[in-house]
């Protein structure tokens, strides 16, 4: 079995917790999101939760298919999704979804993003008007390289009052999708996105960020050690004492002392 969290400290409102490696950290993470789904269930007997599409969650998603979980009260959403894409596409992220987690849990619901839609403004509607029936109990995102989260680049816009939007992805954001192998080139990366708002992201009453690797380390220093600012999205977490981030050593490298 993965090491348990090796530090648990707060920065401003926000729980920090390294762990030693990116398994121990999916570990730590799917163990928490479980005894929080719990008592949520416990409570009102149903939940909705929101999750990242992202190589950075894989761990997490395996740690979580484990564990004993009521995925039958559970509706789950995804938080973003590139602008004019399938979901049969490679790099479609309610494929990722399906592919990595829904097709393993048989939940009450899975309500993709259709990125391939006609109308940009109605498909914005209809996922909003999903949210609003559903809200969400529990939100599990990433960090970007960039600090974004969810597709919400530099500068986000903390004080929205929408729950998605379209987004125009910047390029930091569209080199790593490249880096991380899901287009070939920089030419095939769409350059718009929908997208989940900064405060929709936040509203959940409780927010993971689930935030390994060493290529993170540049914006996990940002977000935690810099000021609270839209130029590093990820940032905003700190205000948020619902919120926790999850650390592996590598991701962790550039922090020093909190």
């Amino acid at each position: 079995m993965a090491e348990k969290s090796v530090e648990t400290k707060t920065v401003d409102r926000m729980t920090v917790k390294i762990f030693q490696s990116n398994p121990a950290l999916g570990l730590g993470a799917a163990e928490d999101f479980g005894k929080l789904i719990s008592s949520i269930l416990t409570k009102q007997g149903h939940a909705s939760v929101i999750f990242a599409s992202a190589n950075s969650q894989l761990t997490f998603f395996s740690s979580l298919l484990q564990r004993k979980i009521e995925w039958s009260k559970i509706s789950i959403f995804h938080m973003d999704e590139y602008l004019g894409m399938t979901d049969q596409h490679p790099a479609s992220f309610s494929r990722f979804i399906r592919e990595k987690l829904v097709n393993f849990i048989q939940p009450a619901a899975f309500y993709p993003l259709r990125g391939d839609t006609p109308d940009a403004d109605v498909e914005l509607r209809r996922y909003a008007d999903l949210m609003q029936k559903h809200p969400p109990d529990l939100s599990v995102l990433g960090v970007g390289e960039n600090g974004h989260l969810a597709f919400n680049d530099p500068p986000a816009d903390f004080n929205t009052t929408k729950i998605i939007h379209t987004v125009t992805l910047d390029l930091a954001c569209r080199k790593q999708q490249v880096g991380e192998g899901h287009f070939k080139t920089l030419d095939d990366v769409p350059k718009q996105a929908l997208s989940l708002t900064v405060p929709a992201l936040l509203a959940p009453k409780h927010v993971l960020a689930i935030v390994p690797e060493r290529r993170k380390a540049e914006a996990v220093r940002a977000a935690l050690k810099g000021p609270v600012t839209p130029q590093c999205p990820a940032s905003i977490l700190r205000t948020r004492s619902n919120a926790t981030i999850y650390l592996d050593r590598e991701s962790a490298s550039l922090l020093g002392t909190l």
